[in-house]
């Protein structure tokens, strides 16, 4: 017969652990992010070289166009304005370079910050709680088992003695009342075996 629910108990500790890594992970994230919109600013003279740069070489080209109808001259005229047009689109494309540069850099700084503390959490985090879990798991499984609470009961009797200053103590002991197996005993023993293994009653 089942006595005791199998929600694992939330110790303190483990709360604290698993609030931190998801503060940490939190922080990272919001840190990586601000540094990306910062570095993404550096971004700012690229866009305004390739736009300066489109513009410049719209405007010349166009006037390149218009000379090349001047009659005689024209095409003298046409030369030097296209020249100076692709000058233009030359800015603009390094203007377009500089904001890929700054895009990719911004990637890579966002994703070190944010990949590089979510590895150390996971790390230092992630085997303690794994190991927690199939303790819970194994203590459920044991527990579900015939005398399972009894066995529970009997490590409350070999552990720590502060965690029995709660239990009423029967005539002739807690442990003979163990032997004897009084159930009232071995509920009170067996809820702090539980608890010791994280378990709650």
């Amino acid at each position: 017969m089942r006595i005791y629910s199998q929600i694992p108990a939330r110790r303190t500790r483990q709360v604290v652990a698993d609030l931190l890594a998801l503060a940490v992970i939190a922080v990272s994230v919001w840190f990586a992010l601000l540094i990306h919109d910062v570095i993404m600013r550096l971004a700012a003279p690229g866009r305004a070289a390739q736009s300066a740069g489109d513009q410049l070489a719209g405007g010349l080209n166009d006037a390149g166009n218009a000379a090349a109808r001047v009659p005689l001259v024209g095409d003298t005229l046409k030369r030097p304005l296209l020249s100076a047009a692709g000058a233009g689109n030359g800015l603009a494309s390094a203007g377009e370079s500089v904001q890929h540069t700054v895009s990719h850099l911004a990637f890579l700084v966002a994703f070190v910050l944010i990949a590089v503390p979510v590895l150390l959490v996971l790390l230092v985090w992630l085997p303690p709680r794994i190991h927690w879990i199939r303790g819970t798991v194994n203590a459920r499984r044991l527990l579900d088992a015939p005398g399972g609470a009894d066995l529970f009961a009997l490590r409350a009797l070999t552990g720590p003695l502060r965690n029995l200053a709660t239990v009423e103590i029967p005539p002739g002991g807690l442990a003979d009342a163990w032997r004897r197996g009084d159930a009232s005993v071995i509920d009170d023993l067996s809820r702090i075996g539980l608890k010791q293994v994280g378990l709650r009653p």
